[in-house]
């Protein structure tokens, strides 16, 4: 296979590897593929590979196909060896049912975490049908405020638009928050689904951050974002435990105007304390 769909889905896993966001096997990625790209690689599909449980119903997304990086698999490999790292799963009439009509080559499965992956798929298409790449990873700054933020969406979501100008432009509905939870399972895709009706970023608390984008440089994109203002606060948190300076709510709304963005209010509220995670 040499299209630009495979260059572009190995750049990302290439770039989030050499970021440090995906140890060992850590994170996956998912896209939903369009018509004209699945043609493109049709000769190389095999359409007689055995169907297999998807665990959930995405009927929404019935007779789709999606390319996928491997359970256990390294995003560092994938771009030394695409077929054994990554596969394109096609979903039934049904939505019930998946088959690997390519890659995997070695043997092995899609992501253990396939369901999520494809009910905020289901969801994201319903939201908006451009909607196609979901991106999960591990960066260590966005992790360990997890660890020291509150458990609130609002103080979360302010404290790291504070840090960078850029934030409310990317994401201006703000980050969605799950509790931690077991990965893989349904509860915890049932709780990402809910965010990502409205959102475009969750966070796993102890764990990791699930994006979605229209396509792989805007996802990628937003997941640098919030990790990079996720760094610049956990460095203003080694030096003190409030910010001397920031931005203002009616900053913000100012931001909002030049830029043409609607950003969600509620994260707006007026601060008591400069304390950082306190109103």
């Amino acid at each position: 296979m040499d299209t630009k769909l495979k260059k572009d889905f190995t750049k990302v896993c290439s770039d989030g590897y050499a970021l440090g966001w995906h140890e060992r096997n850590g994170g996956n990625l998912s896209y939903r593929m369009k018509k004209e790209e699945v043609e493109e690689v049709r000769e190389l599909l095999n359409e007689n590979a055995e169907w297999r449980e998807i665990g959930t119903a995405v009927p929404y997304l019935a007779d789709e196909y999606f390319m996928v990086t491997g359970s256990g698999k390294y995003f560092r490999n994938v771009e030394l060896d695409f077929e054994d790292n990554v596969a394109i799963i096609h979903v039934n009439e049904d939505g019930t049912l998946y088959k690997i009509v390519y890659g995997l080559i070695n043997g092995g499965k899609p992501t253990s975490e396939l369901p999520t992956h494809l009910m905020n798929l289901e969801v994201l298409k319903k939201r908006d049908e451009g909607l196609r790449v979901v991106y999960h990873a591990h960066p260590a700054n966005t992790v360990a405020l997890t660890f020291v933020l509150p458990f609130d969406e609002e103080v979360f979501t302010r404290e790291i638009w504070e840090m960078e100008t850029e934030c409310p432009i990317v994401f201006p509905k703000g980050i969605g928050l799950v509790e931690w939870m077991v990965p893989g399972g349904r509860d915890i895709a049932v709780k990402t689904c809910k965010i990502m009706e409205t959102q475009d970023v969750a966070v796993w608390f102890h764990h990791g951050i699930f994006v979605t984008g229209h396509d792989f440089d805007e996802a990628f994109g937003l997941m640098h974002t919030v990790e990079k203002a996720a760094e610049m606060l956990v460095k203003v948190m080694s030096m003190s435990d409030r910010k001397v300076n920031t931005i203002s709510p009616e900053g913000f709304r100012q931001i909002a105007v030049d830029f043409k963005v609607d950003i969600d209010e509620r994260f707006l509220y007026e601060k008591r304390s400069d304390k950082i995670g306190e109103r």
